[in-house]
């Protein structure tokens, strides 16, 4: 079996390595090639992307691929819109792999906002000195914010423009919760931005925030495309490539 890995996050790194760890399965991972050193995983990979869903339904169909596994972010939305239609065109089984989404605790202040855009709307009222995590790509989106002075943490530098009042921060979870306690007191953080992006790498800060009673500020998934089957861990991905 033929397998295609849209990969980039943690999950998708441990299911290739299960999958290249089997002689049955020959996996392909493909990585979007936007991180300067990604951690590649086990088996074939590939870099950059396929050119719409018109140009990945006809590399599927050159390649002979059986199944595709969507494991890319929870917000990478076009990704996987394109998966889900270049498999339909060419009829290949697809899943969608997301682990699942946080959930809040005791003592836990949190607010939701629809978008990146609305919560650059909200933030204001939440906190004038705010831990931004929403990503490189994402930034951008709060800079007409006024106000307001950012700690923007991301893995590469983030996309222009950037808020009016930004310090960048690069660096790569997993993070602890001291870690992250000391840097939300030490920048003399009010308010934390965030993506609902789940998994324990980077839900440290959370953990750290309510310990210090500040609010916490969650943009939602975007859904998943209709009739696409979805697992919430790699098991799940493993067990529904058995049944095909």
């Amino acid at each position: 079996m033929r397998v295609l890995v849209l990969g980039g996050t943690a999950e998708g790194r441990r299911l290739a390595d299960v999958l290249a760890a089997d002689p049955a399965v020959d996996v392909v991972s493909s990585l979007a090639g936007r991180t300067a050193e990604p951690r590649l995983p086990a088996g074939l990979v590939r870099t950059g992307g396929f050119g719409g869903p018109e140009g990945l339904a006809a590399w599927l169909l050159e390649q002979r691929v059986d199944a595709v596994i969507d494991a890319t972010h929870p917000f990478a939305r076009t990704v996987t819109a394109n998966a889900a239609a270049a498999a339909a065109a060419v009829h290949v089984p697809l899943l969608v792999l997301r682990r699942p989404g946080w959930v809040a605790g005791p003592g836990d202040a949190w607010h939701w906002a629809g978008s990146v855009a609305q919560a650059a709307r909200l933030v204001p009222s939440l906190g004038r000195r705010v831990l931004l995590t929403t990503g490189r790509g994402e930034a951008a989106a709060f800079a007409g914010v006024s106000g307001v002075w950012f700690l923007a943490r991301s893995v590469e530098p983030p996309d222009p423009p950037p808020p009016a009042h930004v310090r960048v921060l690069l660096a790569r979870g997993p993070f602890t919760v001291e870690g992250e306690r000391e840097l939300l007191a030490g920048h003399r953080i009010d308010a934390v931005v965030t993506k609902d992006s789940g998994g324990e790498a980077t839900a440290a800060k959370l953990t750290a925030a309510r310990e210090l009673g500040l609010p916490v500020l969650l943009v939602r998934r975007p859904p998943l495309p209709p009739g696409v089957p979805a697992a919430e861990d790699v098991a799940g991905a493993v067990r529904w490539l058995r049944g095909l």
